[in-house]
């Protein structure tokens, strides 16, 4: 089989000072002997693993990696200097807000980093309450205000959906987000996870139409502010799409380093283990899948249409050798409207956004 050349790269930092009460990502506790065991363990996989391709984007992600102490992250900055990467490499780098300090800003400049990805989610007391996080409004503003003083690339998370929350609650969180005027929005509804503290308290969610309403009222304010919506749950502002995630939706390979993480070489979808011990243990990987060319089409449809541009007709047919309506029993919901073809392109159309996740269920059974 032919080496595909992958350009992406995730690495994931389990660690947390505080675990939210939504949060169902592989994440524990920060301990720094434990981090520092781990952060080895990681080097470990990835001198084992990494192909020595050239990389155009890498994500830290967790858990919270800027938990780890500056000693730390000189260590994990250490660590990546085995990676090659390309002139136009796009660095992410998630950080929560109580985190935020010019020294931390500092050192990831200084190590090549050039995206931030700040979870903020709401600024609204009671919902922050819920969400066990603890912000403040003026804290989140000033801290924005000190990152965009050394990265013009930033993201912030933004979450609705919270139960008992009205419209009026979600426009105050709006307009004050409004006031960031970030590069990159990302939003998100809250779920409720099994086995996140909401969902063993028996959490009741958000009424499904006015979940609907609000998804829409977010596309309508966010465009009026010039954010492009490039992707069902992202906007960005012209020339600032995430390059690493369009990776994932355009169904690209990618490395996946560190605990719980996911990979995908070579037709292989590779999960890392979630246990600490066994990873710290160099027992990296939980499972590797082949995906036969039926599984990689439905996913090229399902991680494609999450885009607002959707998939490209003639790459999809010069990737498999078939047509898209040939593979895929879905004449009807083209028919009825709730996908579209224009300019080459097969799209969800932008009033059934809402309803993405029902229509991409069509796209896991192939036609007979």
């Amino acid at each position: 089989m032919p080496k595909i050349n992958v350009k992406s790269l995730y690495i994931h930092i389990p660690f947390c000072k505080h675990i939210c009460s939504y949060c169902d990502f592989c994440k524990m506790y920060y301990h720094e002997e434990l981090a520092n065991k781990y952060l080895t363990s990681l080097k470990s996989e990835i001198k084992s693993n990494y192909k020595n391709d050239l990389i155009d984007t890498i994500y830290i992600g967790g858990g919270t990696p800027s938990s780890l102490s500056l000693e730390l992250l000189t260590k994990l900055f250490n660590i990546l200097k085995m990676i090659k990467t390309s002139k136009s490499l796009e660095f992410s780098f998630e950080v929560n807000v109580s985190d935020i300090t010019e020294e931390l800003l500092v050192f990831l400049k200084t190590n090549q980093v050039n995206r931030i990805s700040i979870g903020i989610e709401t600024v609204n007391d009671k919902f922050l309450s819920l969400l066990e996080r603890y912000h403040t409004k003026e804290e989140v503003y000033q801290k924005i205000m000190l990152t965009k003083q050394y990265f013009d690339n930033i993201n912030v998370d933004f979450m609705y959906g919270f139960p008992g929350q009205t419209l009026d609650d979600l426009k105050d969180d709006l307009l004050f987000f409004e006031t960031l005027e970030v590069t990159h929005i990302s939003i998100y509804s809250l779920i409720l996870e099994p086995n996140t503290k909401l969902f063993i308290h028996n959490v009741k969610p958000l009424e499904e139409d006015l979940e609907a309403d609000m998804y829409f009222y977010i596309i309508e304010f966010l465009n009026k502010l010039g954010y492009i919506h490039y992707e069902v749950s992202n906007f960005a502002k012209k020339g600032y799409y995430s390059k690493h995630n369009l990776t994932y939706w355009n169904n690209e390979s990618y490395y996946g380093f560190g605990l719980g993480a996911t990979g995908y070489l070579n037709n292989y979808r590779i999960t890392n283990t979630r246990s600490i011990n066994h990873y710290n243990k160099g027992l990296f990987m939980l499972s590797k899948d082949y995906e036969d060319i039926n599984i990689r089409m439905s996913n090229e449809m399902i991680l494609g249409l999450r885009k607002i541009k959707g998939v490209n007709i003639k790459d999809f047919f010069n990737k498999y050798g078939k047509e898209i309506e040939e593979v895929f029993n879905i004449h009807d919901l083209v028919q009825q409207g709730l996908l579209k073809i224009k300019d080459g392109y097969m799209f969800i159309h932008k009033d059934y956004l809402y309803l993405s996740n029902q229509i991409l269920e069509r796209f896991i059974d192939i036609q007979e």
